[in-house]
């Protein structure tokens, strides 16, 4: 047993701790590269096969199991997004946004019904066949889109739990629609509530920016509601710069971003936005040259699935992400294509 587990520290152990350093300094330096939850789920593949040699005869076994949960998963996976999708309907309302669960769970069970109802079928005499080759390719695509997804969902929870030394001059507080015109949603006070809890721990006190402008059919601005909301849980007048200008999320970094630009002093950041969104906005904000942290507010947890898919979608289809994807895709179902054409 002493060997085994000197030789795969010697053999696995290098590339365990290259992996998990590689990971670490990336997603603080390169939080926004989605080439990060690529890295984080082959550093967990990494992890489980460095944890099965230490544990000599029943490696195997933990190898098996470890499958098998991975494989039970995956079989689970379409049915909490279906059950998650209707969940979405009945709470909020019959829309596209609260239907991606919902269609994201058939697309996904549909590729594996199809693929175990022909196995099924074929009783062990699996041929070469067109209809094999087709019926690999829905199962090659359903694996591959599930694949981004997943791998997105955990490098989004991983951002969440990255602890961050609390030692911020400014603090961006990103806003959302309000109630009745005035009144904050609760998705709105968990992003303010998320800002009063860093500005509490953070030794010298910093500046918080509620950014957020007056839609159409609000009676104040979304930053004038979190000002209020900020007096009201005891945060001293002077330490709010409010930006009322922002209409979109991109305006949210651009205008705070001016904002802090033109005050004197350090200019270390935080930016606060929902835990589904923080991705996305440090995305933008590395497209504005602007360098920050990005802290994820709670959501509840039926509308984080859905939140989450949307703001998947809103990633792949930036031009040079669905590019680079559909590389990927291409050369994933090669062998498929191949099959197929000759």
């Amino acid at each position: 047993m002493l060997d085994t587990a000197a030789e795969n520290i010697m053999v696995i152990g290098p590339v365990f701790a290259v992996c998990w350093a590689l990971m670490i300094v990336s997603a603080i330096y390169r939080p926004q590269r989605y080439s990060n939850s690529i890295l984080l789920m082959f550093t967990l593949a990494v992890t489980v096969v460095f944890i099965a040699g230490f544990l000599g005869d029943y490696a195997g076994v933990f190898l098996l199991v470890c499958f098998a949960l991975a494989m039970l998963v995956l079989l689970l996976v379409p049915v909490l997004l279906i059950l998650n999708g209707i969940q979405m309907i009945k709470r909020e309302s019959l829309s596209l946004a609260h239907v991606l669960s919902l269609c994201l769970g058939v697309f996904v069970g549909t590729g594996e019904i199809g693929a175990f109802v022909y196995v099924l079928a074929m009783n062990g005499s699996y041929g070469t066949g067109k209809l094999d080759y087709w019926v690999l390719l829905l199962v090659f695509t359903v694996f591959y889109f599930s694949l981004l997804v997943l791998c997105f969902v955990l490098y989004s929870v991983f951002m969440q739990i990255m602890p961050h030394r609390m030692n911020f001059n400014y603090v961006i507080i990103h806003g959302c629609g309000l109630l009745g015109g005035e009144r904050m949603t609760k998705l709105l006070s968990s992003r303010v509530d998320k800002a009063v809890e860093i500005y509490g721990k953070c030794r010298k006190k910093p500046m918080l920016i509620p950014s957020g402008g007056q839609g159409p059919d609000e009676k104040i601005s979304e930053a004038e509601a979190m000002r209020r909301y900020l007096l009201e849980k005891g945060i001293p007048e002077e330490k709010i710069l409010v930006e009322d200008r922002s209409a979109t999320t991109r305006e949210n970094i651009l205008n705070s971003k001016e904002i802090i630009g033109s005050r004197e002093g350090p200019k270390k950041t935080a930016l606060i936005s929902s835990n589904y969104h923080v991705y996305r906005c440090l995305r933008i904000a590395r497209d504005l040259g602007f360098r920050c942290t990005g802290i994820g507010a709670d959501v509840a947890l039926y509308y984080w699935p859905s939140a989450l898919i949307r703001e998947f979608i809103a990633v792949f289809v930036n031009r040079s992400f669905l590019i680079r994807a559909m590389i990927g895709y291409v050369i994933f179902i090669s062998p498929v294509l191949y099959g197929l054409l000759v």
